[in-house]
């Protein structure tokens, strides 16, 4: 099962190739910077690559402190204006082997102009399945 709904996995199966990566530094600074990603199917995770990424700081933070975000967004119009979007946040792993990748966990999953409304939830890490809640 996914945590993401079928639409969710409509839009990021589309095309888009280009997040945003948030972390944080040592320091509690925000880092946020555009990426590379893609859905990994099989952990239901989001990937992010990159050139060289292991010598980045988003892989120092992210081997460090194990959290991160991505926004995955575009507009599907801009009159009117719709932007649409997929926030994923949640328990982030600095791989090294067999290419440096950093994958993102997802606990937490905003999207809007996606599905008719805005959805957000929480994802139970014991359970890997789609919440349709439609809390802010």
């Amino acid at each position: 099962m996914t945590v993401f709904t079928e639409r969710e996995l409509d839009y990021l199966h589309a095309e888009r190739r280009l997040g945003r990566i948030a972390t944080v530094g040592k320091d509690g600074t925000p880092h946020v910077v555009p990426v590379g990603w893609s859905h990994n199917v099989e952990d239901d995770t989001i990937d992010v690559g990159g050139r060289e990424l292991d010598q980045t700081k988003k892989f120092r933070d992210v081997a460090r402190d194990g959290r991160a975000a991505i926004v995955i967004d575009d507009l599907a119009s801009t009159d009117p204006w719709r932007p649409r979007a997929i926030e994923v946040r949640g328990r982030a792993e600095a791989i090294t082997d067999p290419r440096p990748l950093i994958r993102i966990h997802p606990e937490r999953i905003v999207s809007w102009g996606i599905e008719p409304q805005r959805l957000a939830r929480s994802v139970d890490s014991g359970r890997r399945s789609a919440g349709r809640g439609g809390g802010r």
